[in-house]
């Protein structure tokens, strides 16, 4: 196993309790055209006690278009479990995980306490928070939901990408560790809350741009709501 950097501030064990992977297929029509997503997740059993995780991706796990998914700073997609009972009260259906094409389903942290920059220890694996997760339309054709992704906008519940660090080998269940606790401290929803008009202050603005862990498209979103806005910050 590769040597991780422990920091002796280390946070909270972070519960996986299910890892999902899928391959791009028709989702549906938009416009009158076939959508490719793979959003649509399997679940990865446990009876592969591990899986692969390269520079971008884990292993069977892929993206249909990589102009807007994936990368380096989408590699993976994690979800609290946390969230799951809320939608279905709301939504009233039943929600399970890999509803919203996560690929990590967590428990033991939410976007109010993890930090953009955070870094995870998923067996010999280091993961990184770099954004949260802005949907888009095929959400809505994945869930049959056409209010969803607006929904999901609005409630803050947008969980978080992270990079690949460090590849290697994963479990498929149990525990994931937050070994770096990045010191900004700023956390996914205040990045999230950043693109909405009056979300955030201007100070908190003005160090989320400042945040080298932030991903850049998330910080070009940020301006252009700023430049909508008439922003000097």
């Amino acid at each position: 196993m590769a040597e991780l950097p422990i920091n002796s501030a280390a946070g909270p064990e972070i519960r996986l309790e299910a890892l999902h992977v899928g391959k791009p297929r028709s989702i549906g029509l938009h416009r009158g055209r076939s959508v490719l997503s793979a959003i649509g997740k399997v679940r990865v059993e446990l009876a592969s006690p591990l899986v692969a995780v390269g520079n971008e991706n884990i292993e069977g796990d892929e993206q249909a278009d990589l102009a807007v998914h994936g990368g380096p700073d989408k590699a993976i997609y994690a979800y609290p479990a946390e969230h799951l009972p809320v939608w279905a009260e709301e939504l009233g259906v039943s929600v399970r995980p890999a509803f919203f094409g996560e690929n990590l389903s967590t428990r033991g942290m939410t976007e109010e306490t993890a930090c953009i920059g955070d870094v995870w220890a998923w067996g010999d694996v280091c993961l990184q928070i770099s954004q949260p997760r802005s949907p888009c339309y095929k959400l809505a054709l994945h869930t049959g939901r056409a209010d969803l992704p607006k929904r999901f906008i609005a409630s803050g519940r947008t969980g978080w990408y992270l990079r690949i660090v460090q590849p290697g080998s994963a479990p498929v269940g149990g525990s994931i560790q937050l070994i770096e606790p990045h010191p900004a401290g700023l956390t996914v929803l205040d990045a999230h809350r950043a693109t909405l008009p009056g979300g955030v202050t201007d100070e908190i603005l003005a160090r989320l741009l400042a945040l080298e862990p932030l991903a850049a498209s998330w910080k070009a979103m940020i301006r252009r709501r700023l430049t909508e806005l008439g922003s000097r910050v």
